[in-house]
């Protein structure tokens, strides 16, 4: 159907609803007509996305003899360069590392694209803390004019609906409707716990899975890299076998952690939001949020890890005293509401010293092997491979947050002067009438 269409396609279904197979398919059976250079392009958010995008292809596409190529960071650029300049078919990559590629090699072109795929294209278009823009402008500026662009996503965004709006070759629109955001054979539950005794109550939830099923895989998700780091070295220490997954980390310990836990090598992973999106691991059965997601499509994709495709799953988010409001965000936007999940408060009680004292340790431990220096180090690194000079860019930096903070003084003083000005406006009000009143008084008198 989207060969057929020749029109941009805009996408949207729920998690594990099968997105990939909807263009991989069309893409295979459109370029086994004329099998030439670098024909589709996909770009993705994350880097383990990435692969196993490419790996649906690499799978669907063996009988054509597909040739494909991953560009992400992380990796070696000059291997990168060589696998692009043999014009593969199809390119799987991060904005940010082809963007890299574009400026510093000529020796591929992308003027024979054909197919241009944004798998979860919201995270790819906002505007935030990552922020693809200007990557993008560069993808963008090596493609043709005349190509077929589709963009795909579990959650329908403002952007991308001002997108469907602007769009100048009116793009065929799909959206899965449905009551509820989220798939049905999802249990989603909630576990209201005070800040301080939210891991006693993750160590209990852990415990009780292991013990009822020992073959369940589960994924908890945290806010921050460090927690990811804390959370791992604690569970360790109760003797549960898990493995960690965040940005801080190298790019082939990612890889390597992910197919651990993939191949039920481990069976608790613990993450940050990149293995948010997109990821397919049929094994899992249970979502941990230790953190209430801040925004409800955060929420709707880490969720989405499990009961997928299909099969049941169970999501539990720990909500303390100041997560209240984001829950109620979240049920308002999923049109669901989730349930509270029974615990023997007792048994939980039991554990808590132990786990509070367990915590201490691990974050001692951890600020000990300088974990926020290697964080900078590998930032620097990062930088160096993406052919950037890290002390120009903190230096950049540095005056922006200067710019920023001389124009966050220019605003305060403005209403400084604006409040000054309104008191003494008012105040001049007051007399005027006092002496009116005064006036009123003496004719009155007279």
């Amino acid at each position: 159907l989207i060969p057929l269409l020749r029109r941009d396609v805009l996408g949207c279904a729920k998690t594990g609803s099968g997105k990939t197979a909807a263009f991989v398919l069309p893409v295979l059976q459109k370029l086994s007509e004329d099998p030439f250079g670098i024909y589709c392009l996909v770009l993705t958010p994350t880097r383990e996305l990435a692969y196993q995008i490419a790996e649906q292809f690499r799978v669907l596409g063996k009988p054509l003899g597909l040739k494909d190529c991953i560009i992400v960071g992380g990796m070696d650029m000059v291997a990168q360069a060589l696998e692009l300049s043999a014009q593969p078919h199809v390119v799987v990559a991060t904005p940010g590392r082809l963007a890299d590629h574009i400026r510093s090699s000529s020796t591929f072109s992308l003027s024979r694209v054909q197919f241009l795929i944004l798998d979860e294209a919201d995270r790819l278009l906002e505007q935030g803390c990552t922020d693809f823009t200007s990557d993008l402008e560069v993808v963008l500026g090596a493609l043709p004019s005349k190509r077929q662009t589709l963009l795909f996503s579990a959650t329908l965004t403002e952007t991308l609906e001002q997108l469907q709006s602007v769009a100048l070759n009116k793009p065929f629109f799909w959206e899965s409707k449905s009551e509820t955001r989220t798939v049905e054979e999802l249990d989603q539950r909630y576990i209201l716990t005070p800040e301080k005794v939210k891991d006693a109550y993750l160590v209990h939830l852990i415990q009780t899975f292991t013990d009822e099923h020992h073959d369940w895989s589960i994924i908890i998700f945290t806010n921050t890299c460090k927690t990811c780091q804390v959370l791992m070295m604690m569970l360790r220490q109760f003797k549960f076998p898990c493995i960690s997954l965040h940005s801080g980390m190298k790019q082939r310990q990612r890889f390597a952690n992910l197919a651990k836990f993939k191949a039920s090598v481990y069976r608790i992973l613990i993450a940050t939001d990149v293995a948010a999106r997109g990821l397919d691991i049929p094994t899992v059965q249970v979502v941990i949020n230790h953190n209430t997601p801040g925004l409800p499509k955060i929420y709707i994709h880490r969720v989405g890890r499990t009961a997928r495709a299909g099969r049941n799953g169970v999501s539990i988010t720990l909500v303390t005293q100041y997560d209240i409001h984001l829950v109620h965000a979240t049920e308002q936007h999923t049109q669901t509401k989730l349930k509270e999940y029974p615990v023997d408060e007792k048994e939980v009680n039991k554990i808590l010293t132990q786990v509070n004292v367990t915590r201490r340790q691990c974050e001692i431990k951890l600020e000990a092997s300088d974990f926020d220096e290697k964080k900078e180090i590998n930032k620097r690194k990062q930088l160096i491979l993406e052919g950037k000079d890290p002390d120009l860019e903190a230096k950049r930096k540095a005056e922006l947050e200067k710019i920023r903070s001389k124009k966050k003084k220019f605003k305060e003083k403005i209403q400084e002067t604006m409040e000054k000005q309104r008191k003494a406006q008012v105040k001049q009000n007051i007399r005027k009438r006092r002496d009116r009143q005064k006036k009123a008084k003496t004719k009155a008198a007279k």
